[in-house]
């Protein structure tokens, strides 16, 4: 399985509480910090919810 590595480059102060609980389960909770997630179409899809907020590193 593909690991992606994503880092949240911008805050999620003043977004929906929904795309604040994505970062949540993606294990972004600072700036500027990078996790590693498996490459499923679960994690594609929270991924693509906040797109505006991180940055993929593939």
């Amino acid at each position: 399985m593909s690991i992606l590595k994503v880092r949240l480059v911008k805050s999620p102060i003043g977004y929906p509480k929904d795309q604040k609980a994505a970062l949540k389960v993606l294990g972004l909770t600072k700036m500027h910090r990078v996790r590693e997630v498996p490459d499923t179409p679960a994690v594609r899809g929270q991924i693509r919810k906040v797109a505006h907020l991180v940055e993929v590193l593939e």
